[in-house]
């Protein structure tokens, strides 16, 4: 890469690079400007503005943490996320909610899970209520079920929103259009970036928050990830009557995999999201099934984890897919939580697109993954909860960056 070699003699461009300007990206240079002021942040972005895949393609739930592990980086920083997240949304007037919300079971063998969720939550130091039956309607007279706990701190808000006001306040310099093609890790002198346009950016330590395609940056670098992120599509229908759903209602979720089933949201512009499903994207940025990048999908193909989990769970992706491709098994989902929603309530809405770290022998990471290298910090799993907890999680590794900085 003799084009990056060769600038090795003129002066840094910063202190600390930054790739990939979503909600984690942002919050890390946020974190390390307010943490060491006067320390120079670059955020490299190939889109021509912030936050244009997972961070603006979900719900925009303000997740309570009551799903994860008691101890994990999820619930940890999920918990204390949430809080920050709605204090920051009132400090910069970022359109927000506290809503609460329903976990509904609408059959007997849910409710010991349901049951579990509820002693997970107080675990995490969440306030939940359980719900009988007919106390279900108190909060959502439309929906049905066996049982249910209400979790108050659930919320949402308009992420894109954070992400500018991150970016803004961060005073970091933010290059959009920025794709990065090859990197040029030295460890006795920093880090050297070349981009599509052909500019080379120079820092004293990388941070990698690429989200889709942060394994790929990893290796090059020149460090192994020994994950692959593999991109799973959830699609959204938009409710035609909003007035049947008043906040959000969940399903219980099945505790071997990380996603959370189709849901009602109420977003806060009014309207009722209803998803998402989760199926295998045939591209990193495979939002319909039209979009197919053959050398992402041999990729994926290539990973052995990719093969154990369609062994492992293909009865469940087998769901999923006829989800995809049928409206009438997707109403069918919303209609175990709503029985009063029919086919022409369902509108079809943007999809989005997990990045999600799988190991090689398939396990599907269940907690936030950061490594580093030499003069890097990788961010290898950072899927949702990561824009609810996405304050905490900047301070995080911004620490990790200014560690290594202090130790040059």
């Amino acid at each position: 890469m003799a084009e990056v070699v060769q600038v090795w003699a003129g002066a840094y461009d910063c202190d600390v690079l930054v790739i990939g300007g979503g909600i984690v990206g942002l919050s890390t240079a946020y974190a390390i400007t307010r943490a060491a002021p006067g320390t120079r942040v670059t955020v490299l972005e190939k889109e021509p503005g912030p936050a244009r895949h997972q961070t603006g393609r979900n719900s925009g739930v303000i997740h309570s943490g009551i799903y994860y592990r008691p101890g994990s980086l999820k619930a940890r920083y999920a918990v204390r996320g949430a809080a920050e997240m709605v204090k920051f949304c009132a400090e910069y007037g970022i359109a927000h909610a506290v809503t609460g919300k329903l976990i509904v079971a609408t059959e007997r063998e849910e409710l010991p899970r349901l049951h579990a969720l509820v002693q997970r939550g107080r675990e995490n130091g969440i306030p939940v209520r359980e719900l009988g039956t007919s106390q279900i309607a108190e909060y959502e007279p439309e929906v049905r079920g066996l049982a249910a706990i209400h979790v108050g701190t659930t919320g949402v808000c308009d992420f894109v929103g954070v992400a500018r006001e991150l970016a803004r306040a961060s005073g970091a310099e933010i290059r959009y259009g920025a794709r990065v093609v090859r990197v040029d890790r030295r460890a006795d002198r920093g880090v050297a970036v070349l981009t599509e346009a052909g500019e080379v950016v120079r820092g004293r330590v990388l941070v990698n928050c690429a989200g889709l395609y942060c394994d790929e940056v990893a290796r090059l670098t020149g460090d192994d990830p020994e994950v692959r992120i593999v991109p799973f599509r959830g699609e959204y229908y938009e409710l035609a009557r909003p007035e049947l759903v008043r906040g959000l209602v969940y399903p219980v979720p099945d505790p071997a995999f990380p996603f959370l089933g189709v849901h009602l949201t109420r977003g806060i512009d009014g309207g009722v999201h209803i998803g998402p499903n989760a199926v295998p994207a045939l591209a990193r940025e495979g939002y319909d099934w039209g979009v197919v990048r053959p050398r992402e999908l041999a990729g994926t193909v290539a990973w052995p984890g990719s093969w154990a989990i369609a062994r492992r769970h293909w009865r469940y992706g087998a769901g999923e897919l006829h989800r995809s491709v049928s409206k009438g098994a997707f109403l069918e989902a919303v209609r175990r939580l709503l029985p009063g929603a029919e086919a022409a309530d369902l509108v079809r809405a943007p999809a989005g697109v997990r990045a999600q770290a799988v190991l090689r022998d398939g396990t599907l990471v269940d907690d936030f993954l950061i490594r580093e290298g030499a003069r890097a910090v990788h961010v290898l799993n950072a899927p949702s909860p990561a824009a609810t907890a996405s304050l905490p999680i900047g301070r995080e590794i911004g620490g990790r960056a200014l560690g290594m900085l202090g130790s040059l």
